[in-house]
């Protein structure tokens, strides 16, 4: 069987430029209307036992080539367990030298989050008890924007992630969050659902996800930078999840991500915001510190540049929610690569992990929920 590269499926990326016996030249195909790149996701088939050099020789001058640095590609033969494989920058390309194990392998930048499963999970959650669905609108592509609503507390906490498509680990985070959540024997679960309604959108970017998207949507859009002013015509995720959140009322936020070049688990909050008081950033604070507390795989020491006061991007979400509604709003950014405070030489910063903070950041929030203001 000669070896093969495909990569024509839900969330798939490459393309073949050349191949010559085992060695491959790829590229990874740019965003839609867009020069963002970076996610790659494709099949290798027809080579077990054969070396092979796979060559991505866009990488070097790819969205966020720091990314790079120590990086290791996703790789796995069954789509369940994703391990890391040795990867290497020659010459501007992103270089992996392996010899399969099997005639199906997949390679990935992280381990996908397809639609599919995307489609599972809403099924799957939506059915247990005391989950409500609602379909909060279209995007371009004309799929549901997905939102699940759990508990019946006063306090309104929203949920959101993979506003960049390309940071499945958002995704696996919401796995984790969903089936703490709905676990009917976790106290912490049944404590939350009594003192919170949580409204959830387990993904933002649908069309970008299935795409095959670093960071936008079907129109080329970056999510992230629409919450001043979203529209139909070019932001209808945003549009639609802003006008519901508007309806609701939001005492807690939190935006789920993915960080190419940190390989440090970190919250970025709200500081530069033109309305901010010193209560609703000693509550930041407060959960941050509680989170750190509860596990190892979080820290406060590395992370993003703190805005001035006043000086805040008001088109993210995190400083656009605590604006908007005085409320506790955070992003969580986990690493592509590994975490440098805990790292596993195996599978790097993986799935399960995700899922992990998910409920570990569930736990946090736990803690801190009754001194969350009345409104």
């Amino acid at each position: 069987m000669t070896a093969h590269i495909s990569a024509d499926f839900d969330s798939g990326n490459i393309i073949v430029l050349d191949q010559k016996d085992g060695t491959f030249d790829l590229e990874i195909r740019k965003d839609h209307l867009s020069d963002f790149y970076q996610w790659f996701h494709f099949r290798l088939t027809g080579a077990k036992g054969q070396a092979v050099t796979l060559r991505i020789i866009n990488a070097g001058v790819s969205a966020y080539p720091a990314g790079w640095t120590n990086y290791r590609a996703c790789v796995s033969s069954d789509r369940q367990t994703w391990g890391r494989i040795a990867t290497e920058m020659v010459k501007g390309a992103l270089t992996i030298a392996f010899t399969p194990d099997s005639d199906t392998v997949w390679l990935a930048y992280f381990a996908p989050y397809s639609i599919e499963r995307h489609h599972d999970l809403v099924a799957r959650i939506a059915a247990a008890p005391g989950v409500a669905y609602e379909n909060l609108g279209s995007t371009i592509d004309g799929q549901s924007i997905d939102m699940l609503t759990i508990g019946e507390g006063a306090k309104r906490v929203w949920l959101y992630a993979r506003q960049h498509p390309g940071e499945s680990m958002a995704e696996w985070w919401m796995e984790g969050a969903l089936e703490r959540l709905i676990d009917r024997h976790d106290p912490v679960a049944r404590s939350l659902r009594a003192r919170a309604t949580f409204h959830i959108v387990p993904n933002m970017n649908p069309d970008g996800s299935r795409r095959g998207h670093l960071r936008t949507n079907a129109l080329g859009v970056n999510l992230n930078r629409e919450w001043h002013d979203p529209s139909l015509e070019r932001s209808p995720e945003v549009f639609h999840v802003r006008n519901r959140m508007d309806a609701t009322g939001v005492d807690f936020a939190m935006d789920v991500h993915g960080d190419e070049a940190i390989p440090h688990v970190f919250i970025a909050g709200f500081e530069g915001i033109p309305n901010w008081t010193d209560a609703q950033g000693e509550l930041f604070h407060l959960f941050r510190d509680t989170l750190k507390r509860r596990t190892p795989d979080f820290q406060t020491k590395h992370g993003y540049h703190v805005s001035a006061r006043g000086k805040a991007n008001l088109s993210m979400s995190t400083n656009q929610l605590a604006n908007r509604f005085g409320c506790i709003s955070a992003t969580l950014e986990m690493p592509f690569k590994d975490n440098d405070d805990l790292p596993d030489p195996a599978f790097g910063w993986s799935p399960e992990r995700s899922k992990q903070m998910g409920a570990e950041c569930l736990g946090a929030l736990h803690e801190i929920l009754d001194k969350l203001p009345n409104r």
